[in-house]
């Protein structure tokens, strides 16, 4: 069956950002929305002809039918085959390994991760290249600028056989491969860890965990590997029916979002030992130990720290990187080990090269996400198994194996907060009014904090040497304290001004302050610095993380 050209106009608003498209669904439904970046996306790949392709999604509202509508537009391009996730589920890491074992081109991925869905929430689509990594910025860059004059688009009028039942169908001259999208992510994470061991610590009477996968992708994964493999009650697996709508809860693992897990583990009355949430794609993680919660970035530095109890790890990494706003908390461990250390822009795609030529083996972000290099996507699942490996060696609590890390390694008091919806217009100039001060602040003096640095960070990948400009303010003080300025690029409404706050503290005797305490002359000096009350009006930030 021959392709129909499609005529259509060019939307202007189809930029990428860190991961993706991401805009409201009713953009997505508009006509030709969808298709027209599909078309974008496939006139950008060299290879496309005969080529195969990975595709999946998060099941949020829209994502069958924009997989209908690929599916259609891939055999009319040439696409030799596509990988389907049954039912059009794949988790975000999932999707990142099986396009990597199986040699794919590239894969479709249909998410907006954490963001919330249904009809009047978010979609989104990013595509990943053949390393399993999202698309680098060359290849986005020329995705925009082909969606910018794009004319037409290639269909196939053939209509496509149910998603749901495994096995190979064709499409036109296309072969269509329905998998199961659990087994082969499921067989790799117990190629990592000590399937056996963990086993032998959910089965004591001692100790007791729970998972929430908040109605999101991650439910299948979670009854498979946590439930089925690792022997977890299924009473302890929290919402793992993937819903199109979350369940109308906001599928971000932090403790606003994720309260049912939050009141469980911090109930006064038998909470549990162990818990986690995942994201609406599952590369996001939360770890929660009782009454205590794991923040994101001490995660990393943890994880990397004991990377040598983990089977796959036992002979030590190679390096670690983290973004730049992400806390300093790596950076320690990485010293104490004499690896490599690395800070990059905010996006996992930054790590792709220096993960394929081997330069780290762990990376992360404050926004709770962790991986390393099995893949080349952030890794929620990996990070909850990692935790519960590391306990199962240590025979430890969650608490104990922070606090002695704090005592081994210091403590980086940590905290974001984000303004969000923000006008355009007002964003952009808190961002150019603090570009504008950047020559005036080295050296400027308020109470005890004195800044040494301050600029707009630039990034040059030591691997390809790309450039990658204004990724956000910093601001560094002299005892090494920082304030971080950046706007956030997986919002679909507005702007988000993200402020990241740190300080460091070696002293063991006050590893137990309160954080916003702590940080709270370097958050009045933020809100200072940046004038957000003289251009927003606001007197306090939208969620503080």
């Amino acid at each position: 069956m021959n392709p129909v050209i499609k005529k259509t106009q060019a939307f202007k608003d189809q930029k990428p950002g860190t991961s993706g498209l991401r805009k409201s669904v009713k953009y997505f439904k508009a006509d030709n929305y969808l298709q027209n970046f599909i078309q974008s996306i496939f006139n950008c790949l060299d290879e496309l002809e005969g080529s195969t392709l990975v595709l999946g999604g998060d099941g949020r509202f829209f994502n069958r039918e924009a997989i209908q509508i690929i599916l259609r537009m891939a055999a009319a391009n040439g696409v030799g085959k596509i990988l389907l996730g049954q039912g059009g589920i794949l988790s975000t890491p999932a999707a990142s390994h099986v396009i990597r074992k199986y040699k794919a081109l590239g894969g479709i991925l249909l998410t907006a991760s954490h963001n919330p869905g249904g009809p009047n929430g978010d979609f989104g689509v990013k595509f990943n290249i053949s390393n399993g990594g999202p698309a680098p910025e060359k290849l986005t860059n020329a995705i925009f600028e082909e969606s910018k004059r794009l004319s037409e688009y290639k269909i196939t009028e053939a209509q496509v056989s149910p998603i749901d039942k495994l096995g190979s169908f064709k499409l036109a001259e296309m072969e269509i491969e329905v998998f199961d999208p659990v087994k082969d992510y499921a067989d790799l994470m117990e190629s990592i860890f000590d399937f056996e061991k963990i086993r032998e610590l959910i089965a004591s009477p001692d100790f007791t965990a729970c998972f929430d996968a908040m109605n999101a992708v991650t439910g299948p994964y979670a009854e498979e590997i946590l439930g089925k493999r690792l022997g977890m009650d299924k009473n302890a697996l929290m919402n793992t029916q993937p819903l199109m709508n979350f369940g109308g809860k906001h599928p971000d693992p932090n403790l606003s979002t994720a309260k049912q897990l939050v009141d469980k583990m911090y109930s006064k009355k038998d909470a549990p030992n162990f818990g986690a949430a995942s994201d609406g794609d599952g590369d996001r993680h939360m770890i929660l130990g009782d009454y205590f919660f794991v923040n994101p970035s001490d995660s990393l530095a943890i994880l990397a720290a004991n990377a040598q109890k983990i089977p796959a790890y036992q002979n030590g990494i190679i390096g670690i990187a983290r973004s730049m706003p992400t806390s300093q908390a790596a950076d320690k461990v990485a010293e104490k080990l004499g690896i490599n250390s690395f800070q990059t822009p905010t996006g996992w795609k930054f790590f792709g090269n220096l993960l394929d030529h081997g330069e780290i083996t762990f990376c992360g972000e404050e926004s709770f996400g962790a991986g390393a290099d099995h893949i080349r996507e952030k890794d929620g699942l990996w990070a909850v198994l990692f935790w519960l490996n590391l306990i199962a060696v240590k025979q430890d609590s969650v608490e104990n194996i922070v606090r002695n890390h704090w005592a081994e390694y210091g403590r980086s008091y940590y905290s974001r907060h984000d303004y969000e919806r923000l006008p355009v217009k007002q964003a952009d100039e808190i961002m150019h009014h603090l570009q504008s001060s950047l020559p005036l602040l080295p050296g400027m003096q308020f109470g005890e904090l004195r800044i040494e640095k301050a600029d707009d960070f630039t990034y040059i990948d030591p691997i390809d040497h790309s450039i990658s400009e204004h990724q956000g303010i910093r601001i560094i003080f002299d005892n090494g304290s920082r304030i971080i300025y950046r706007l956030s690029g997986t919002g679909t409404e507005g702007a988000t001004l993200r402020i990241y706050l740190e300080r460091y503290e070696a002293d063991i005797s006050k590893h137990d302050l309160d954080i916003q305490e702590t940080l709270s002359d370097i958050s009045q000096l933020s809100v200072k610095l940046a004038k957000i009350r003289e251009y927003t009006d606001r007197e306090r930030p939208s969620a503080i993380v």
